[in-house]
Protein backbone atom coordinates (compact mmCIF):
# COMPACT_ATOMS: atom_id res chain seq x y z
CA UNK A 1 0.00 0.00 0.00
CA UNK A 2 0.80 3.86 0.45
CA UNK A 3 -0.80 6.36 1.97
CA UNK A 4 -0.07 10.02 -0.07
CA UNK A 5 3.39 8.35 -1.26
CA UNK A 6 4.12 6.60 2.04
CA UNK A 7 5.00 3.03 1.66
CA UNK A 8 2.65 0.99 4.18
CA UNK A 9 3.11 -2.71 3.66
CA UNK A 10 -0.06 -4.54 5.20
CA UNK A 11 1.09 -8.60 6.81
CA UNK A 12 -2.37 -9.97 6.08
CA UNK A 13 -0.96 -13.73 7.19
CA UNK A 14 1.04 -16.09 8.10
CA UNK A 15 2.87 -14.18 11.45
CA UNK A 16 1.81 -15.93 14.57
CA UNK A 17 0.35 -14.22 17.04
CA UNK A 18 2.90 -11.90 19.44
CA UNK A 19 3.19 -12.67 23.21
CA UNK A 20 1.17 -10.28 25.66
CA UNK A 21 -2.15 -10.10 26.98
CA UNK A 22 -2.59 -6.30 25.94
CA UNK A 23 -1.39 -4.26 22.61
CA UNK A 24 1.09 -2.43 25.24
CA UNK A 25 2.71 -6.17 26.15
CA UNK A 26 2.62 -7.10 22.69
CA UNK A 27 4.75 -4.05 21.56
CA UNK A 28 7.07 -3.91 24.69
CA UNK A 29 7.58 -7.78 23.65
CA UNK A 30 8.82 -6.49 20.36
CA UNK A 31 10.78 -3.86 21.09
CA UNK A 32 12.09 -5.45 24.73
CA UNK A 33 12.13 -9.23 24.44
CA UNK A 34 12.00 -10.01 20.59
CA UNK A 35 12.77 -7.91 17.90
CA UNK A 36 13.70 -11.03 15.43
CA UNK A 37 10.33 -10.19 13.01
CA UNK A 38 10.73 -6.64 12.81
CA UNK A 39 14.70 -6.73 11.79
CA UNK A 40 13.53 -9.74 9.56
CA UNK A 41 11.19 -7.89 7.51
CA UNK A 42 12.60 -4.08 7.72
CA UNK A 43 16.34 -4.31 6.78
CA UNK A 44 17.72 -5.72 3.66
CA UNK A 45 17.43 -7.24 2.00
CA UNK A 46 13.81 -7.52 1.89
CA UNK A 47 13.31 -4.06 2.55
CA UNK A 48 14.30 -0.40 2.79
CA UNK A 49 14.79 2.39 4.54
CA UNK A 50 12.09 3.95 3.25
CA UNK A 51 8.09 2.46 4.38
CA UNK A 52 6.24 0.75 7.59
CA UNK A 53 4.98 -2.98 7.80
CA UNK A 54 1.80 -2.89 9.76
CA UNK A 55 1.33 -6.00 11.69
CA UNK A 56 -2.01 -7.53 12.17
CA UNK A 57 -2.45 -9.40 14.93
CA UNK A 58 -5.92 -10.27 16.91
CA UNK A 59 -7.45 -8.07 19.39
CA UNK A 60 -7.19 -7.93 23.41
CA UNK A 61 -10.27 -6.32 23.79
CA UNK A 62 -13.64 -6.82 22.49
CA UNK A 63 -14.60 -3.51 21.08
CA UNK A 64 -11.79 -4.03 18.36
CA UNK A 65 -12.15 -5.80 14.86
CA UNK A 66 -8.17 -6.36 15.21
CA UNK A 67 -4.67 -5.16 16.83
CA UNK A 68 -2.70 -3.04 14.96
CA UNK A 69 1.82 -2.82 15.52
CA UNK A 70 3.79 -0.44 13.56
CA UNK A 71 7.28 -1.93 12.28
CA UNK A 72 9.80 0.50 11.39
CA UNK A 73 13.48 0.10 10.88
CA UNK A 74 13.98 1.85 13.76
CA UNK A 75 11.83 -0.18 16.53
CA UNK A 76 7.89 -1.10 16.60
CA UNK A 77 5.54 1.88 17.31
CA UNK A 78 2.16 2.21 18.81
CA UNK A 79 0.40 4.15 16.67
CA UNK A 80 0.79 5.62 12.79
CA UNK A 81 -1.91 7.50 10.54
CA UNK A 82 -0.90 6.63 7.14
CA UNK A 83 -0.29 2.93 8.47
CA UNK A 84 -3.92 2.51 9.71
CA UNK A 85 -5.35 4.10 6.85
CA UNK A 86 -3.81 1.71 4.94
CA UNK A 87 -3.98 -1.61 6.71
CA UNK A 88 -8.01 -0.54 7.12
CA UNK A 89 -8.19 0.38 2.94
CA UNK A 90 -6.24 -3.29 2.56
CA UNK A 91 -8.26 -4.99 5.07
CA UNK A 92 -11.50 -4.06 2.81
CA UNK A 93 -10.13 -4.29 -0.55
CA UNK A 94 -8.71 -8.09 -0.04
CA UNK A 95 -12.14 -9.12 1.45
CA UNK A 96 -10.28 -9.71 5.05
CA UNK A 97 -12.95 -7.49 6.43
CA UNK A 98 -16.70 -7.25 4.16
CA UNK A 99 -16.88 -4.02 2.72
CA UNK A 100 -20.48 -2.32 3.05
CA UNK A 101 -21.09 1.04 1.02
CA UNK A 102 -21.18 3.91 1.54
CA UNK A 103 -18.91 3.52 4.61
CA UNK A 104 -17.30 0.64 6.37
CA UNK A 105 -15.89 0.88 9.79
CA UNK A 106 -13.23 -0.91 11.20
CA UNK A 107 -11.58 -0.50 15.05
CA UNK A 108 -7.76 -1.02 15.77
CA UNK A 109 -7.10 -2.50 19.05
CA UNK A 110 -3.47 -0.65 19.02
CA UNK A 111 -0.93 0.39 22.36
CA UNK A 112 -1.80 3.65 22.18
CA UNK A 113 -5.15 3.26 22.51
CA UNK A 114 -8.79 2.07 20.26
CA UNK A 115 -8.45 3.72 16.99
CA UNK A 116 -11.76 3.91 14.59
CA UNK A 117 -11.51 3.88 10.90
CA UNK A 118 -14.31 4.89 8.84
CA UNK A 119 -14.07 4.20 5.49
CA UNK A 120 -15.88 5.33 2.97
CA UNK A 121 -16.19 3.04 -0.27
CA UNK A 122 -17.75 2.63 -3.45
CA UNK A 123 -17.49 0.28 -6.18
CA UNK A 124 -15.57 -2.31 -3.89
CA UNK A 125 -13.06 0.62 -3.62
CA UNK A 126 -11.87 2.88 -0.66
CA UNK A 127 -11.92 6.29 -1.64
CA UNK A 128 -11.03 7.71 2.11
CA UNK A 129 -10.62 6.79 5.13
CA UNK A 130 -11.10 9.17 8.56
CA UNK A 131 -9.40 7.97 11.49
CA UNK A 132 -10.26 8.70 14.87
CA UNK A 133 -7.05 9.56 16.43
CA UNK A 134 -5.60 8.77 20.13
CA UNK A 135 -6.18 11.94 22.07
CA UNK A 136 -3.01 14.45 21.25
CA UNK A 137 -1.23 16.69 24.00
CA UNK A 138 1.61 18.69 24.78
CA UNK A 139 3.79 18.39 27.12
CA UNK A 140 6.25 20.59 26.87
CA UNK A 141 5.51 24.22 24.69
CA UNK A 142 8.76 26.60 23.62
CA UNK A 143 11.08 24.17 24.76
CA UNK A 144 14.85 24.73 23.76
CA UNK A 145 18.06 23.20 23.18
CA UNK A 146 21.56 24.05 22.57
CA UNK A 147 23.18 23.04 19.28
CA UNK A 148 26.63 23.44 18.22
CA UNK A 149 25.13 23.35 14.62
CA UNK A 150 22.08 25.16 14.94
CA UNK A 151 22.36 27.50 18.12
CA UNK A 152 19.36 27.75 19.90
CA UNK A 153 16.42 25.29 18.85
CA UNK A 154 12.95 25.60 20.16
CA UNK A 155 10.57 23.06 19.53
CA UNK A 156 6.66 21.66 21.28
CA UNK A 157 7.15 18.49 22.16
CA UNK A 158 3.64 16.82 21.81
CA UNK A 159 2.06 13.40 21.91
CA UNK A 160 -0.38 12.32 18.86
CA UNK A 161 0.35 8.28 19.20
CA UNK A 162 3.74 8.75 19.71
CA UNK A 163 6.24 12.05 20.92
CA UNK A 164 6.89 14.37 18.78
CA UNK A 165 9.14 17.37 18.44
CA UNK A 166 7.13 19.87 16.49
CA UNK A 167 10.12 22.73 14.92
CA UNK A 168 9.62 25.53 12.90
CA UNK A 169 11.78 24.73 9.59
CA UNK A 170 12.94 28.21 9.80
CA UNK A 171 14.78 27.17 13.19
CA UNK A 172 17.42 25.39 10.65
CA UNK A 173 16.74 27.08 7.66
CA UNK A 174 15.49 24.51 5.68
CA UNK A 175 12.43 24.71 3.00
CA UNK A 176 10.77 21.61 2.82
CA UNK A 177 10.35 21.05 -0.78
CA UNK A 178 11.22 17.47 -2.22
CA UNK A 179 14.73 18.59 -3.19
CA UNK A 180 15.56 19.02 -0.09
CA UNK A 181 14.55 15.71 1.33
CA UNK A 182 17.82 14.42 2.12
CA UNK A 183 18.99 17.75 4.24
CA UNK A 184 15.78 17.65 5.95
CA UNK A 185 16.55 14.05 6.52
CA UNK A 186 19.79 14.10 8.27
CA UNK A 187 19.25 17.40 10.30
CA UNK A 188 16.16 15.75 11.69
CA UNK A 189 17.27 12.64 13.02
CA UNK A 190 20.72 14.61 14.13
CA UNK A 191 18.14 17.04 16.26
CA UNK A 192 15.93 13.90 17.20
CA UNK A 193 19.39 12.06 18.40
CA UNK A 194 20.52 15.45 20.55
CA UNK A 195 16.71 15.89 22.14
CA UNK A 196 15.99 12.91 22.91
CA UNK A 197 18.16 11.71 25.68
CA UNK A 198 17.17 15.05 27.47
CA UNK A 199 13.38 15.77 26.48
CA UNK A 200 10.63 14.92 29.26
CA UNK A 201 8.85 12.47 26.71
CA UNK A 202 6.98 10.34 29.02
CA UNK A 203 3.40 9.24 29.06
CA UNK A 204 0.90 10.32 31.59
CA UNK A 205 -0.87 6.97 32.03
CA UNK A 206 1.17 4.62 29.84
CA UNK A 207 4.66 4.39 30.51
CA UNK A 208 5.20 2.01 27.49
CA UNK A 209 4.57 5.30 24.80
CA UNK A 210 7.62 7.04 26.84
CA UNK A 211 10.72 8.55 24.55
CA UNK A 212 11.19 11.10 21.78
CA UNK A 213 9.71 9.23 18.25
CA UNK A 214 10.15 11.72 15.72
CA UNK A 215 11.18 15.46 14.83
CA UNK A 216 8.82 16.94 13.03
CA UNK A 217 9.19 20.17 10.84
CA UNK A 218 6.51 22.77 9.51
CA UNK A 219 6.18 25.61 7.75
CA UNK A 220 2.77 27.28 6.01
CA UNK A 221 2.42 27.27 2.37
CA UNK A 222 1.82 30.99 0.11
CA UNK A 223 -1.78 29.35 0.08
CA UNK A 224 -1.78 29.03 4.08
CA UNK A 225 -1.60 25.57 4.41
CA UNK A 226 0.47 23.89 6.74
CA UNK A 227 3.29 22.24 5.44
CA UNK A 228 4.78 19.41 7.06
CA UNK A 229 7.80 16.88 7.03
CA UNK A 230 8.62 14.07 9.82
CA UNK A 231 12.25 12.69 9.84
CA UNK A 232 12.13 9.41 10.77
CA UNK A 233 15.39 7.20 11.55
CA UNK A 234 17.63 6.08 10.20
CA UNK A 235 17.48 8.81 7.87
CA UNK A 236 14.12 9.77 5.97
CA UNK A 237 11.78 12.06 5.09
CA UNK A 238 8.03 11.11 5.56
CA UNK A 239 6.37 11.24 2.05
CA UNK A 240 2.93 11.89 3.40
CA UNK A 241 1.58 14.45 5.41
CA UNK A 242 2.53 11.84 8.83
CA UNK A 243 -1.01 11.36 10.48
CA UNK A 244 0.40 11.20 14.09
CA UNK A 245 2.28 14.30 13.41
CA UNK A 246 -0.71 16.11 12.36
CA UNK A 247 -2.94 14.90 15.79
CA UNK A 248 0.51 16.42 17.76
CA UNK A 249 0.01 19.86 15.65
CA UNK A 250 -3.66 20.19 16.84
CA UNK A 251 -3.00 19.67 19.99
CA UNK A 252 -0.13 22.42 19.57
CA UNK A 253 -2.23 25.06 18.29
CA UNK A 254 -5.12 23.95 20.50
CA UNK A 255 -2.45 24.81 23.47
CA UNK A 256 -1.46 28.10 21.65
CA UNK A 257 -5.06 29.14 21.63
CA UNK A 258 -5.22 29.57 18.01
CA UNK A 259 -7.88 26.32 17.47
CA UNK A 260 -11.00 25.47 18.95
CA UNK A 261 -13.72 22.16 18.35
CA UNK A 262 -14.71 22.47 14.63
CA UNK A 263 -11.94 23.55 13.56
CA UNK A 264 -9.80 21.71 10.44
CA UNK A 265 -6.35 22.28 9.25
CA UNK A 266 -4.87 20.81 5.86
CA UNK A 267 -1.37 19.52 6.31
CA UNK A 268 0.79 19.05 3.14
CA UNK A 269 3.47 16.62 2.43
CA UNK A 270 7.01 17.48 0.55
CA UNK A 271 5.64 16.03 -2.12
CA UNK A 272 2.09 17.84 -1.76
CA UNK A 273 -0.58 15.09 -0.57
CA UNK A 274 -2.79 16.43 2.19
CA UNK A 275 -4.65 15.26 5.03
CA UNK A 276 -7.34 17.03 6.58
CA UNK A 277 -7.25 17.07 10.37
CA UNK A 278 -11.05 17.89 12.09
CA UNK A 279 -10.42 18.99 15.93
CA UNK A 280 -13.58 17.42 17.33
CA UNK A 281 -13.58 17.80 21.12
CA UNK A 282 -11.52 18.75 24.05
CA UNK A 283 -10.20 15.76 26.60
CA UNK A 284 -8.43 14.67 29.38
CA UNK A 285 -4.88 12.32 29.32
CA UNK A 286 -4.35 12.00 32.90
CA UNK A 287 -4.14 15.58 34.18
CA UNK A 288 -2.83 16.84 31.12
CA UNK A 289 -5.30 18.82 28.67
CA UNK A 290 -5.48 16.85 25.47
CA UNK A 291 -7.40 17.20 22.13
CA UNK A 292 -9.49 14.62 20.37
CA UNK A 293 -8.90 14.86 16.18
CA UNK A 294 -9.92 13.23 12.96
CA UNK A 295 -7.86 12.75 10.39
CA UNK A 296 -8.60 12.05 6.57
CA UNK A 297 -6.58 10.45 3.63
CA UNK A 298 -6.26 8.35 0.80
CA UNK A 299 -4.01 5.17 0.33
CA UNK A 300 -3.83 2.74 -2.91
CA UNK A 301 -2.72 -1.03 -3.15
CA UNK A 302 0.31 -1.06 -5.80
CA UNK A 303 1.49 -4.84 -4.96
CA UNK A 304 0.81 -8.29 -3.62
CA UNK A 305 3.57 -10.08 -2.53
CA UNK A 306 4.86 -12.91 -0.33
CA UNK A 307 8.39 -12.81 2.12
CA UNK A 308 9.71 -15.73 3.37
CA UNK A 309 12.70 -16.96 4.41
CA UNK A 310 15.01 -20.14 3.09
CA UNK A 311 16.57 -21.98 6.01
CA UNK A 312 19.78 -21.61 4.29
CA UNK A 313 19.50 -17.53 4.02
CA UNK A 314 22.97 -16.35 5.52
CA UNK A 315 20.91 -13.11 6.33
CA UNK A 316 17.74 -14.35 8.76
CA UNK A 317 17.86 -10.94 10.19
CA UNK A 318 18.21 -8.88 7.90
CA UNK A 319 21.41 -5.91 7.48
CA UNK A 320 21.60 -2.41 7.06
CA UNK A 321 24.47 -0.75 5.25
CA UNK A 322 25.66 3.17 5.94
CA UNK A 323 25.48 3.70 1.53
CA UNK A 324 21.58 3.53 1.84
CA UNK A 325 21.40 3.67 5.77
CA UNK A 326 23.58 6.32 6.46
CA UNK A 327 25.55 6.78 9.83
Amino acid sequence: MHCAGEIGRVITGGVLNVPGETMVGKLHHLNHVDDGLRRFLCSEPRAAPAGSFCLLVPATVPEADVGLIILQPDQAHAMSGSNAMCAATAMLETGMVAMTEPETVVTFDTAAGLVRATCVCSEGKVTSVAIDMPASFVKTRGATIETDEWGTVTYDLCFGGVFYALVDAAELGLTLTPENAREIATKGVRLRNLIAPECAAGHPTVPELDGLAYVMFHSTDPDGVLRTCTTLRPGRADRSPCGTGSNATMAMRHAAGTVRPGDRIVSRSIIGGEFVTEFLEETMVGDVPATRNRISGQCWIYAMTQIGLDPTDPFPHGFILSDTWGG
